[in-house]
């Protein structure tokens, strides 16, 4: 008997100077006093950080206790582990992050506590006039000259830009050079990591007087230098006339569905992360019960199999899920 239902879950938020308010005056995110949330954590199981479960019989739950107890009943046979794979964060960036990079599976094994790889992804929810990513390296950029050009102040002369508008989206394998810049709000989904090595931070002082901790010679021996550039991701149609494919990797798949009627999703044996980006959605199961607007995330355990999502009007949702 299937004892799992598709659930939201109480999101993580972490504060960074570089954040704002718009988890709250956008998204609809209970953040609080304060000027600077950051990121909205809605999908976690990473050591401490931990998404509970909002309602139903497992409300009060972890995800980290759910995976625990329902492993293949969330994640699917095929998926099966011992901790949730993935994470999805939204993020308010209202200047332009550091310039990092993240490791690799195997890299980040050899850490101390050992970490997963982050590959990652992105998709603007909203972008101020001007806005830019950056995303890669120029071509013919290798260790020696980044390295110089963080020595002298000059990391972004040799990183990629790209100018950006909402509904674009930007897919980073682990081991890329990239910056989030100012006035962007986005929606990210990536392994479940937190290992990031900071090479550059555009000269900015912290509230203690100081300027942030980089992580340069980790850094460099983390950054892919083959991989050149990075484009916009290109929609692909499939062959449900109402998804687009926006990322497939070997870590995750992502798709964005746009509707106006009923729908169903079937699960294919594995678990969904599903998000409204637009329009308000309820969906069969949901303890809840209420339709939920722009920002909403659930998660679909591979056990319910089939899920009626109806709209209220146009709905744009991003799914997410682990690749057979």
């Amino acid at each position: 008997m299937n004892t799992l239902y598709p659930f939201r879950m109480q999101p993580v938020f972490r504060n960074y100077p570089w954040g704002g308010r718009r988890l709250g005056s956008v998204l609809g995110k209970p953040i609080g006093e304060g000027p600077h949330f950051a990121e909205s954590w809605e999908i976690v199981d990473h050591g401490d950080a931990q998404s509970v479960v909002a309602s139903g019989a497992l409300a009060g739950k972890t995800l980290s206790q759910v995976v625990a107890e329902y492993g293949e009943q969330l994640l699917g046979i095929r998926h099966a582990q011992a901790a949730f794979p993935l994470l999805y964060k939204f993020l308010d960036a209202q200047r332009t992050l550091s310039v990092q990079v993240h490791p690799h599976d195997a890299m980040a094994a050899q850490l101390t506590p050992p970490d997963m790889g982050k590959t990652e992804a992105w998709y603007v929810l909203a972008a101020e006039p001007g806005s830019l990513v950056y995303a890669g390296l120029k071509p013919g950029t290798d260790r020696d000259t980044l390295a110089q050009a963080i020595s002298q102040g000059a990391c972004e002369v040799h990183m990629h830009a790209i100018p950006v508008t909402a509904g674009d989206c930007v897919f980073l394998p682990a081991g890329t050079v990239h910056a989030i810049g100012g006035g962007l709000l986005i929606a990210e989904i990536q392994q479940a990591s937190d290992t990031t090595f900071r090479l550059y931070d555009w000269n900015f002082i912290g509230p203690n007087g100081q300027p942030r901790e980089l992580h340069v010679e980790q850094g460099l021996a983390a950054t892919d230098f083959t991989a050149g550039p990075v484009p916009l991701q290109t929609p692909v149609p499939t062959d449900r006339s109402h998804v687009a494919r926006l990322v497939e990797c070997d870590k995750f798949v992502w798709d964005r569905w746009t509707f106006d009627k009923p729908v169903e999703l079937q699960t294919g044996g594995g678990c969904h992360i599903i998000s409204v980006i637009a329009g308000e959605l309820s969906v069969e199961g949901d303890p809840a019960a209420q339709s939920a607007g722009l920002g909403q995330t659930w998660l679909i355990p591979a056990s319910v199999e089939a899920v009626t999502l109806t709209p209220r009007g146009r709905v744009v949702m991003l799914d997410a899920y682990l690749p057979d």
